[in-house]
């Protein structure tokens, strides 16, 4: 880290500790300052929604700020600020933009990886399941492979599976091992026990979405009968111990009027999500169920309640399909994401099962710079 780099992190992590003082007063304040070390300009576009939503002390975003600072364990949410926010925005941004620049070639955020294949449940549709359930990546392979990334400026990393926490001691190591980095998965939730949530908030890196699907009804539905008092029960012993968390949602012709209504949003609420991951469900793969694909109708109806609800509730929001406009279209291809199968092949998109590169046998920027990843990058935005 370059003596400038440690004078920003040094002053944004001083904001941070003003904000707490008094988070409605002083995060206004906070954004001009952060905007001022902003030298790549890449938060400009961040810091300019925050500041229009922060004005409105309705505004669904103001309430949420309020909110998490008001609920959430405040060693955690420091560090969360200074991974996310400072490490993996305001200091690495440059790095990536520097390597794009020098290869030609997209350098991602984030990096959405599965430790293994292998879960504990058997959900309807799942694509997940094409892999079968013997496939794992060991702790080292993650490891070299979170290590590559910090080099490129890539400090954010999403665990999926499988189920990831099937691997949780070793989930666990990494975020140890890597303590400058934010860690996320998607998870069903119901192996998060009190020995796994208090080694979530030791280390304090580790945000889980837990996948819900609707209420018991509509939940157990895909992912079988006793899996939604599961979830609530893995929500309480975060709660407890006053740790982030939030909602990963597929929504499908089955319950896509439920998971878009104003009452699953506020349930999400009242269970102490602090955020939400929209999906709509694609069928992939031999074994997938064509019949649960969302109709047209009811993927618009989806667009018009996220947006209209983030206008109000204090949950942060993020449509996969419906909010491309936000971020330029599409995000693959290492633009800003890309996945590692628990094969270790480096495909382009979770929902896009092809790879000319393997973690076994190229590295990462060898990956970013061959004809498939190129070929994202020569024809995005899509």
């Amino acid at each position: 880290m370059s003596a400038l780099d440690k004078v920003k992190q040094a002053a944004a992590m001083k904001a941070f500790d003003y904000i707490g003082k008094d988070p409605e007063t002083n995060i206004p304040k906070v954004l001009d300052t952060v905007s001022k070390l902003d030298s790549s300009g890449s938060l400009k576009t961040h810091i300019a929604g925050i500041k229009r939503n922060f004005q409105d002390p309705d505004n669904g975003m103001h309430k949420l700020a309020l909110k998490i600072f008001a609920e959430t364990d405040p060693e955690q949410l420091r560090k969360v600020y200074e991974e996310l926010m400072v490490n993996s925005m305001l200091l690495s941004a440059p790095v990536r933009s520097k390597v794009r620049a020098e290869h030609n070639c997209n350098v991602p955020w984030a990096i959405l990886m599965d430790p293994t294949s292998a879960c504990n449940l058997h959900c309807t549709g799942c694509w997940a399941a094409e892999y079968g359930n013997k496939l794992n990546l060991t702790l080292d392979e993650l490891d070299n492979v979170i290590k590559q990334g910090e080099d490129l400026g890539t400090y954010v990393y999403l665990y999926s599976g499988g189920e990831p926490l099937v691997r949780r001691k070793d989930i666990i190591t990494l975020c140890e091992r890597h303590p400058e980095c934010l860690f996320t998965c998607f998870t069903n939730g119901t192996l998060i026990d009190d020995e796994f949530a208090d080694e979530m908030a030791r280390v304090k890196n580790f945000v889980p979405a837990i996948s819900v699907e609707g209420f018991e009804k509509e939940t157990d539905f895909r992912r079988g009968e006793g899996t939604f008092q599961a979830t609530q029960r893995a929500m309480e012993k975060l709660r407890a111990r006053h740790l982030l968390f939030g909602i990963s949602c597929c929504y499908t012709s089955k319950n896509a009027e439920f998971i878009g209504s104003e009452t699953y949003f506020d349930a999400m609420i009242e269970w102490g999500a602090k955020f939400c991951w929209f999906f709509t469900y694609m069928p992939v793969g031999k074994d997938a169920a064509p019949e649960l694909l969302a109709t047209a109708q009811q993927r618009e109806y989806m667009y018009h309640q996220v947006r209209e609800f983030r206008k109000t509730k204090p949950l942060f929001t993020m449509d996969f399909w419906n909010d491309g406009e936000y971020v330029g279209g599409c995000i693959a291809g290492g633009r800003s994401y890309f996945h590692i199968n628990a094969n270790g092949d480096m495909d382009p998109c979770a929902f896009m099962h092809y790879a000319d590169s393997n973690i076994r046998t190229d590295t990462l920027l060898e990956a970013y710079c061959k004809p498939l990843f190129m070929g994202y990058k020569d024809n995005q935005p899509f």
